[in-house]
């Protein structure tokens, strides 16, 4: 049951280094109003090529964040 325990401990220390990262490779929310104050004007171009590495990360955030929980629930009920 040990060894269990240390390979389910292990994927969970290497699924949060996963999340941070992908939470920290996203782009802010607030960067279009920064973008209003300072005159920056993305156009339809920008935003369309921009828009697809967001969703992948959104959507791999959401996976890994599942994983993450999934895999400390497992390591609470083990003995």
């Amino acid at each position: 049951m040990e060894v269990l325990k240390i390979i389910l401990t292990v994927l969970e220390v290497i699924a949060s280094l996963v999340l941070i990262v992908v939470v920290m490779l996203q782009s802010g929310k607030e960067a279009g109003l920064s973008g209003a104050i300072s005159g920056n004007s993305d156009s339809y171009l920008s935003k369309s090529g921009k828009g697809g590495l967001d969703k992948l990360l959104a959507k791999s955030t959401k996976w890994v964040a599942l994983v993450w929980i999934v895999l400390t629930l497992v390591l609470t009920l083990l003995p």
